[in-house]
């Protein structure tokens, strides 16, 4: 048997989508598998420890803890902004609270430790040496026993997609190889993957873990415990995270129809640079397996995880449709430019889609290589508009082709088009170590660790991050009609509960 793990910290509004094709891949095998989400189960354990008696912010969050926990697991809380930003901030209170006992910044979406960094080798190393310095050491050390002595398991799967998990996988890893010798743990994800590809390329270190997966991890991984997979692509399985109370007002289903990116030239984008190739699955084939997924589990929501959506998808989810309300990732290309178009996606099931803008200047998109032009961009916002489709905008700022009269040329498109963006996701360009063009700038570190994935560079126009923040700060987030957008953002939870604002609204009518 092999036990599949989530560690913490990640949102804790939806199932993590690589393990329910993980546990599909080993169910289709013949593998007899566990998952265990311990990053949402250790966040409500801290939750819980937080008892009253500190401040009067901690006492209101302790007394009305259960009723927050059940509101976000209902619609009404959803469509009343205040109750919901109190929601989200008496829990990630609690966390707070609990967590600076050991030092630890931990919140609904992050994790942070003040001598710790999960981009420091030697720091990893030191959490599984110590795991009783966690801070969720209280709720896994006894579920893991509980789990590992009970349950004939030969081999643990951690997966780390995020910078958050990290030293808690490892500290969760290190006391597995410590009180449970003969198990063994396996380490895959995301981040593993980017790790591998890049800092840790042609490199490991000894101790924890005991194997390492790069990249797509079924096969892998059966191939790891000599079983021989019989195809190529696997069914996810999400029965075994039906009943796990996540923050939502009911099951949101994660789902990848491709891996990679089928645009794949943005300069700086890590899936170029790791050289993560383009594999999508047919859009009848996807359409078939969600309907198929959305009987068997019955979502409030479908979340489509693909980079971007490609355009022979879009056509068939307009066509055809899903069954449940669903949001994803698209560019903003042909076929959105067409009204007739957007108003059949809507129809389709189609709440939100979330757009990588970057910018509002064309000389920054061409010299990033988007293939958008600001003249589509502005049709398509439109069309989106009309259709009542709403848009999670994102942009990015200190890219080495953007200047000050750059970043006011995006101010500029977001004013204009103030009344078609829905949200905003506004973020500060850290510029990919491994990138081809990292090498055509002056880098200094930005983190200190040898495990970094983003370097610091001297801008080649001056525009460093002191200034492009203060740009943000005193002109960007102070436009009137720019900061109307960017208040009406889900706190922490962002684009993943940004849906079901839009959702509980119409439900409201």
């Amino acid at each position: 048997m092999i036990l599949l793990v989530h560690p913490p910290v990640s949102k804790p509004c939806e199932p993590p989508p690589g393990i329910a094709r993980l546990a599909g891949a080993l169910k289709a095998s013949g593998v007899p598998c566990e998952v265990l989400d311990a990053s949402l189960e250790g966040l409500f354990y801290l939750m819980r420890k937080a008892r009253p008696g500190q401040d009067r912010w901690t006492d209101r969050a302790v007394a009305h803890r259960r009723d927050h926990l059940s509101g976000l697991r209902a619609w009404p809380v959803y469509g009343r902004t205040d109750a919901y930003r109190r929601a989200i901030a008496d829990l990630n209170r609690l966390l707070q609270v609990a967590g600076r006992l050991s030092g630890a910044a931990v919140s609904l979406g992050n994790y942070g430790h003040a001598e710790r960094s999960p981009v420091r080798q030697g720091d990893l190393t030191w959490a599984a040496e110590h795991p009783e310095t966690n801070p969720f050491y209280g709720y896994f050390a006894p579920r893991m026993r509980d789990m590992l002595d009970k349950r004939p398991v030969a081999w643990v799967g951690v997966s780390v997609n995020f910078l958050s998990q990290a030293l808690c996988a490892w500290a969760m890893m290190g006391f597995i190889q410590r009180e449970f010798p003969g198990v063994r743990v396996v380490v895959g994800g995301g981040l593993i993957t980017s790790w591998m590809r890049g800092a840790l390329r042609n490199k490991r270190w000894d101790g924890v873990p005991d194997a390492w997966i790069e990249g797509p991890g079924e096969e892998a991984l059966l191939g790891l415990l000599g079983v021989r997979s019989t195809s190529g692509t696997f069914f996810p399985d999400y029965t075994l995270f039906q009943e796990k109370g996540y923050l939502a007002p009911g099951f949101i289903l994660p789902y990848s129809a491709s891996r990679g990116c089928y645009w794949n030239r943005c300069a700086f984008c890590p899936e170029k640079s790791e050289g993560n190739p383009y594999r999508p699955m047919s859009p009848d084939k996807t359409v078939e397996e969600l309907d198929n997924l959305c009987v068997a589990n019955g979502p409030v929501l479908v979340h489509l995880l693909d980079n971007a959506l490609s355009p022979a998808l879009l056509k068939r989810l307009a066509l055809q449709g899903l069954p449940r309300p669903w949001y994803g990732f698209a560019r903003l290309t042909s076929p959105l430019d067409d009204l007739d178009f957007c108003l059949a996606l809507r129809r389709g099931g189609c709440v939100m889609l979330k757009l990588g803008l970057e910018s509002g200047d064309q000389g920054v998109l061409d010299a990033l290589d988007k293939g958008i032009r600001l003249e589509t961009a502005d049709r398509i916002l439109g069309n989106l508009g009309a259709a009542g489709i709403a848009t999670y905008v994102y942009l990015l700022f200190g890219t080495p082709a953007e200047g000050p009269v750059e970043a006011q040329h995006t101010l500029n498109f977001v004013a204009t088009h103030h009344a078609e963006i829905t949200f905003l996701n506004v973020a500060i360009f850290n510029l990919p170590l491994h990138s081809p063009q990292a090498q055509a700038l002056d880098m200094d570190p930005f983190y200190d660790g040898d495990l970094s994935l983003y370097g610091r560079f001297r801008h080649p126009l001056g525009w460093h991050r002191g200034e492009v923040r203060r740009f943000l700060d005193k002109s960007f987030r102070r436009h009137p009609s720019v900061g109307a957008i960017l208040r009406r953002d889900p706190p922490i939870f962002t684009s993943n509960h940004a849906p079901l604002l839009c959702l509980a609204r119409e439900r409201a009518g």
